[in-house]
């Protein structure tokens, strides 16, 4: 196990950082651990903490601004936004549901290190789509700051998007901005029973070229005997909601009969989608998240044959989800073929046992025919 170093500030991050890059000390960057099950295992001598970075810095309800430090629980940022009637708009998604948790709350700095977006996302974007700015400690110990407070503030490089999902290899976040939203009067949504994939994923694509902007959509099989659901979210005022999705089960007429969900029962069930619940009854077995075009998910899915022990769909299809028993390579020899002929990309987030032998990520393409090296 790696010592643990907790600085108090940014200048203890950077200084930290700067003492470890001179004396050629491996190390590992964390916030609270809770999405530690996410890549390969870090082997470090050192281990750099942000937990005592906290609090929120910045919010400003006019603007729809909020910045806070790295450490601090996004749960904390979620309160203070939802206190002026605002939220993430991406809806973040939390990865202790997946790896069972460490006691600790995710933070502001590791979803920013991990560009952890929601269901949302296929409508409001990712949470790298919402960071406007943000402030690091590089791997020479050196603090910068890209971007700024309003959008006008971007120039040059933009940093700020590179370092959104790069796991902290390009520098320790600090602190973060994220433009915010408004949190709309309510959400409902409407479900569908009994279709097959192929069929559901092509309702969800409907729903969403539709103009009744739908911030929601996602098909979660058949699971024990149960009814296949396909399930479209809707937000906004009351009135306007009940005519858009009246307006919508007239245009998925076609695919059956829709049921609705008011407010809570709708959350509830998007509380799962959200944590990856359809997944969850197993935890030996390794867990895929796999980004493909909706017309392809499918048939790719069905490829996969007996190796897929569960899976569902989310944002219309181009973002399946699948769990497939535990194994020696957590299935990559059949799913990552697949991947390919599909066009895909796909990311290992659960496989203890296998995830330091086995490629986590997409695997970089080769250099094509006509590059030279320079």
């Amino acid at each position: 196990m790696s010592d643990l170093v907790a600085p108090a500030d940014e200048a203890g991050i950077a200084s930290a950082i700067h003492e470890a890059m001179s004396s050629k000390t491996p190390i590992a960057i964390r916030g609270a651990g809770t999405r530690s099950g996410l890549g390969r295992p870090v082997q470090a001598a050192r281990t750099v903490t942000t937990e005592k970075l906290t609090g929120v810095t910045l919010l400003e309800p006019a603007e729809l601004v909020v910045s806070a430090l790295a450490g601090t629980p996004v749960a904390e940022v979620e309160a203070a936004l939802g206190q002026a009637g605002q939220r993430l708009a991406f809806e973040p998604f939390d990865h202790r549901p997946l790896y069972g948790g460490n006691g600790a709350e995710p933070t502001i700095g590791g979803l920013v290190a991990t560009n952890a977006s929601g269901p949302r996302r296929v409508i409001a974007g990712a949470a790298r789509d919402a960071l406007i700015g943000v402030r690091l400690a590089t791997g020479r110990g050196e603090v910068i700051r890209s971007g700024g407070r309003v959008m006008k503030n971007v120039t040059g490089y933009d940093l700020v998007k590179l370092a959104c999902g790069s796991h902290g290899t390009l520098g320790v976040v600090t602190e973060a901005t994220f433009k915010t939203s408004p949190i709309p009067e309510t959400e409902g949504s409407l479900v569908i029973e009994g279709l097959d994939d192929a069929r559901a994923v092509a309702a969800l694509s409907a729903a969403m070229g539709s103009p009744f902007e739908p911030s929601g959509t996602a098909h979660l099989p058949s699971v024990d005997g149960g009814p296949a659901r396909t399930v479209v979210r809707l937000e906004n005022f009351e009135s306007q909601l009940r005519y858009r999705l009246g307006e919508l089960e007239k245009l998925l007429k076609p695919y059956g009969s829709a049921a609705h969900l008011d407010r809570e029962p709708s959350r509830a069930l998007w509380g799962e989608i959200r944590a990856a619940a359809p997944l969850l009854g197993d935890p030996s077995r390794a867990v895929w998240r796999v980004s493909v075009a909706p017309s392809r998910a499918a048939a790719f899915v069905a490829s996969l044959g007996p190796l897929v022990a569960a899976h569902f769909y989310d944002w219309s299809g181009g973002l399946v989800w699948i769990a497939v028993e535990p194994s020696d390579d957590a299935g990559a020899a059949i799913l990552r073929p697949a991947v390919k002929a599909a066009r895909g990309h796909a990311t290992l987030l659960r496989a203890e046992d296998v995830r330091a032998s086995v490629d986590v990520f997409e695997p970089e393409l080769p250099p094509s025919r006509g590059s030279r090296a320079r």
